[in-house]
């Protein structure tokens, strides 16, 4: 199968990068390497690092973008500030991290992330080296693990009645394939509620997020990230849910703000000095003719930080 993927709000995103032609730019999740074309286009004598921790996208880069200006890096974009240590780079004018999950991998049913491919293993994983799967997650945590994970990445309201289902299913045998997962779920919530989208969606959803770790460390991800922009540079992150889009936000928001110290206190303790502004005092969203064109489009949330 051949690594395909739209890349989302592509205009928007580099128009918000404001590109330097000499200058030294990071795609942080390069995927099939959509964003980062148009960013290498742009580049008269800069430098664009590539990162992702799918080989498959890497390997999809490579054919796509032969130039020395490129340096393709298979690690997980939490680690950005590592890789540019290693690369001896200590600063850079722009970080794009576009924090989907790709039309290959959602296509490729052997990668497991659809809810509708029934025969496909329980995988999930960005990163095919490493060991935790969904079919670990569903098969090997407890009832109140797993409550916890679809509850609170999926923020499903029947995430009790699937936890159980997916123990007592389990205690017979061991649950294989996304579509016997979809037979689980789609038990355990009433028809009645089984409305706005397919019913197994906010489960496989926070799936995905527990075995990629997708928010774990974000946060602080994107502070480094802050630290190593050079003055006016600029970090644009794209999210698809609430959960990840929330802590964007609230970071971009502390990260332009003086003092964050705990409301009434007389005065400042924390001395916290702003780093920069936040550029888009409300995310940009995909236009209507985006829409049309990639309904995977349709919960993209660019929001956008820059540096003093």
């Amino acid at each position: 199968m051949i690594f395909s993927h739209k890349p989302v709000l592509l205009d928007e995103c580099i128009q918000a990068l404001d590109i330097k032609p000499n200058g030294i730019y990071v795609d942080c999740t390069c995927g099939g390497g959509g964003h980062s074309s148009e960013i290498l286009k742009r580049l008269e004598g800069g430098r664009l690092i590539c990162i992702d921790k799918d080989e498959e996208a890497l390997n999809a880069c490579r054919q796509r973008l032969c130039s020395p200006n490129v340096t393709l890096v298979h690690s997980d974009f939490k680690r950005a500030a590592e890789v540019l240590d290693e690369l001896n780079v200590s600063s850079v004018d722009g970080f794009l991290a576009d924090l989907g999950v790709s039309s290959y991998q959602i296509d490729n049913a052997e990668r497991g992330f659809s809810y509708m491919a029934k025969q496909a293993p329980l995988d999930m994983r960005m990163d095919g080296s490493q060991k935790l799967s969904a079919g670990d997650v569903v098969n090997g945590y407890s009832e109140q693990q797993l409550y916890d994970v679809i509850r609170t990445y999926g923020e499903e309201k029947f995430a009790s009645s699937i936890a159980k289902n997916i123990v007592a299913y389990r205690s017979e045998s061991p649950i294989e394939t996304c579509g016997t997962l979809v037979e689980i779920i789609e038990k355990s919530i009433p028809k009645g509620a089984q409305k706005g989208g397919h019913p197994a969606k906010r489960t496989f959803q926070a799936l995905r997020i527990e075995v990629n770790g997708e928010l774990t460390g974000l946060r602080q991800a994107l502070e480094t990230m802050a630290k190593r922009l050079s003055s006016g540079g600029r970090l644009a992150v794209i999210t698809f849910h609430s959960l990840e889009d929330r802590i964007v936000k609230q970071t971009f928001a502390q990260l332009a703000t003086d003092c964050i110290c705990p409301p009434g206190l007389p005065v400042c303790v924390c001395g916290h000095k702003a780093e920069g502004e936040v550029v888009t005092k409300k995310p940009i969203v995909p236009s209507e003719r985006e829409l049309q064109n990639n309904s995977r489009s349709q919960s993209a949330k660019l929001r956008v930080f820059r540096k003093y």
